[in-house]
């Protein structure tokens, strides 16, 4: 199966991809996007910028393009409409031009697994975090995943609770010959 787990910053995503690869062994994972492109040499604005979100949601497109079969993606193209949904500049951001790019995609997936915040917060914020921003990326991601807001089609798992908690409500989602 091709599954991308998806939320907002500092929810848990890469733990639950680490919890996963150690229970789906024959899984290849794939990094975010801005790690990749920082690894590459991609220069990311201090505060991110329209443009950044845009080069990675184009990354995170090119991603679902390529790779095996059974994959684990940490994030997915929704992830950067929420964030740019979310953004101050977002009326510079036109989603329609997008859209056709962004379902295409995620007809590529068989699963979008999504991490929102929990109450209490299971991760400690930093000062420097933008909860505010935080919230609001959580938000709209639950708008375009849960809600289907746009029209996305794709087949979405809410999970919640600690690592291995999460990565069982996963297991036990998938079918018997993905595992």
């Amino acid at each position: 199966m091709r599954i991308a787990v998806s939320g907002t910053h500092r929810v848990g995503k890469s733990t639950l991809i680490d919890e996963l690869a150690d229970l789906l062994p024959t899984y290849v994972t794939v990094d975010e996007p801005y790690h990749q492109m920082e690894e590459e040499g991609y220069a990311f604005t201090e505060t991110p910028s329209v443009e950044d979100f845009e080069e990675q949601l184009a990354r995170s497109i090119a991603n679902l393009d390529e790779g095996p079969r059974d994959v684990l993606f940490d994030r997915c193209p929704v992830d950067f409409i929420g964030y740019l949904l979310a953004h101050e500049d977002h009326d510079a951001f036109d989603l329609d031009v997008w859209l056709p790019r962004v379902r295409s995609a995620l007809q590529k997936l068989d699963l979008i697994v999504l991490v929102g915040i929990e109450r209490p917060d299971r991760i400690a914020l930093s000062a420097s975090d933008d909860d505010a921003q935080r919230l609001a990326v959580d938000e709209k991601l639950k708008e375009l995943l849960l809600d289907d807001a746009y029209a996305l089609e794709v087949e979405v798992l809410e999970v919640e609770g600690s690592p291995r908690a999460r990565a069982k409500q996963v297991l036990e989602h998938l079918p018997d010959a993905s595992r």
